[in-house]
């Protein structure tokens, strides 16, 4: 994770630095005295976790995480005890008391990973959907942004992406069922289309980079109204 310390005192920033580098997991990207300086600061700067004291001159870091459009994960720094109801008000991953003992800092920054790592793999699941299938005997990861559409083949499918096509033993059925019907639909007893790859289409087929699928008769007012909807 990308680091900044804010802090206004340097020897207590020294300290935070000192064990950022020593963790594997952190990488120190900035240090701040105050809140101006760290709000001007973060205008340029991609900061996954900032270690935050909250008495400083002028703005205190309540202030300054009242003044951010965008916030990253929060370990406050603080020799009071006084302020630890509030600071969980801002979603706070750990509230750190000064002296700051080895020990405590990793634990905290262990639950700052953690949520690192489930924020990332959320984002992931809304932009890169993806699904596991075995060719070949072995796993393949298809990224849904990638995938052009499915042929039924028999006992087989062929799954045509943006790279390459290969054979997997299942039914069409059984991809329909699996694939979000709001952006995969069936055209055909032996298509299954993404809608985002259909370049144009008439009544009669579709055409999806330069390869003409067969629009059944069946399915060509469903095959519409999913057009219609996914636009």
């Amino acid at each position: 994770m990308k680091c900044a310390v804010v802090d206004d005192s340097a020897i207590q920033r020294a300290a935070i630095v000192k064990l950022i580098e020593k963790h594997s997991s952190l990488t120190l990207v900035a240090e701040y005295r105050n809140a101006i300086e760290t709000k001007n600061g973060l205008l340029d700067k991609e900061i996954d976790l900032i270690f935050l004291d909250i008495e400083m001159p002028i703005l205190t870091g309540f202030d300054l995480l009242d003044d951010l459009p965008s916030k990253p994960d929060i370990i406050f720094v603080t020799g009071q005890t006084k302020y630890a109801f509030r600071a969980f008000d801002y979603d706070a991953v750990d509230y750190l008391h000064k002296p700051i003992t080895e020990e405590r800092f990793n634990n905290a920054v262990k639950k700052a990973l953690k949520l690192h790592q489930l924020t990332e793999e959320n984002q992931v699941a809304e932009d890169d959907e993806y699904i596991f299938v075995k060719s070949n005997l072995r796993n393949r990861k298809i990224f849904l942004k990638n995938l052009n559409y499915i042929e039924a083949l028999g006992d087989y499918v062929r799954l045509v992406t943006d790279e390459d096509s290969f054979m997997v033993l299942s039914t069409l059925k059984g991809f329909e069922e699996q694939l979000p019907k709001n952006r995969f639909v069936r055209i055909h007893k032996s298509y299954l289309v993404n809608l985002e790859k259909v370049d144009h289409y008439n009544s009669r087929e579709i055409n999806i980079k330069g390869q003409k699928l067969p629009l059944s008769r069946t399915k060509k007012e469903l095959f519409r109204e999913a057009v219609n909807a996914f636009q």
